[in-house]
């Protein structure tokens, strides 16, 4: 058994993540301000964690944090491309500081290896596909530019400090405990909500952008792997973390749709800015890095997701 550091583990990969590492018989710390998680996510693990309430550029708190852990699973972030573009310095400050401290608070603790929640937007909108790490990052939105900047210290503390650290390059994650609410929710909890309500959802654009979801349970074992993998392949290096394959939101709607057995139909609005309009993973290096092998895939995820929004909305 060992303890380990769950940043921003009351958000949506954060809490299927606690739930994932405690159910392999660790301890979990989680360190939230419910700025974007919620407290309502961790209830049924609340007596099974160490809950820390407080901000990740908050330096004794992160201290307290990561004291004991064998690992941090550093997934604390302000999310979405439209928030960072409304706002891009507070962005900057949460994702790109916030990450210093956390790394800082782990090299002073000699905490072993710290495993980063990267993104697919690193690559902006660049034609080739499918995507691969050997790609030069080009970010097209703030949100983009600070997650970059976050993988560039993961390299520099692994190469400096001997920190052994890695970069899970998420592409479109979703699953239970996802928020369908608030201004930045992504487009599978939407829908569902949405169709649920019999109330009619919007794309933005023309729907034929398309997405490579990835379900939470492929992003859980990834990060485990993560922590296991051995230490030459923890040297700030990206890995990207999908499925492989490429659904429209148009295709991702209608499927949604027939589940739900709904006749509601979709309206369309303007192109969101920063958005990149196709994104598919090439999972190569993290099949010969950490032995990943996503095992559900879309249409098996997307009817458990439905299945937990039936019993879960309000």
């Amino acid at each position: 058994m060992a303890k380990y550091l769950v940043t921003g583990g009351a958000g949506f990969i954060g809490c299927n993540l606690a739930r994932y590492i405690l159910d392999r018989g660790n301890d979990v710390v989680v360190l939230d301000n419910f700025a974007t998680g919620k407290r309502q996510n961790l209830t049924d693990i609340l007596d099974r964690i160490e809950l820390i309430e407080g901000d990740i550029r908050d330096r004794p708190v992160v201290d307290r944090a990561v004291t004991g852990c064998a690992a941090i699973f550093h997934q604390a972030a302000l999310g979405s491309v439209p928030r960072s573009v409304a706002d891009p310095v507070t962005t900057h400050d949460v994702n790109v500081n916030g990450t210093i401290t956390v790394l800082e608070a782990a090299r002073a603790a000699r905490v072993k290896r710290v495993i980063f929640a990267a993104s697919s937007s690193a690559y902006g909108d660049q034609a080739e596909s499918p995507k691969h790490e050997q790609m030069v990052p080009l970010p097209i939105s703030p949100y983009a530019a600070s997650k970059v900047a976050c993988e560039a210290y993961m390299r520099g503390y692994a190469a400096v400090f001997g920190l052994e650290t890695l970069c899970l390059r998420y592409f479109n994650v979703f699953g239970p405990y996802q928020d369908p609410g608030g201004a930045y929710a992504a487009v599978i909890p939407i829908f569902v909500s949405k169709l649920l309500r019999g109330q009619r959802p919007m794309i933005d654009g023309d729907g034929e952008q398309t997405r490579d979801f990835c379900f939470i349970v492929n992003t859980c074992e990834a990060n485990w792997l993560g922590a296991a993998a051995p230490a030459e392949v923890c040297n700030g290096q990206a890995i990207n973390i999908a499925c492989s394959q490429r659904t429209s939101i148009n295709q991702v709607f209608e499927q949604i749709r027939e589940l739900l057995g709904s006749d509601i139909q979709v309206e369309h609005g303007p192109d969101r800015p920063g958005d990149v309009k196709h994104s598919l993973a090439d999972v190569t290096r993290a099949k010969q890095t950490i032995g990943y092998e996503p095992k559900v895939f879309f249409a098996d995820g997307l009817k458990q997701s439905i299945d937990w929004y039936r019993q879960n909305l309000t």
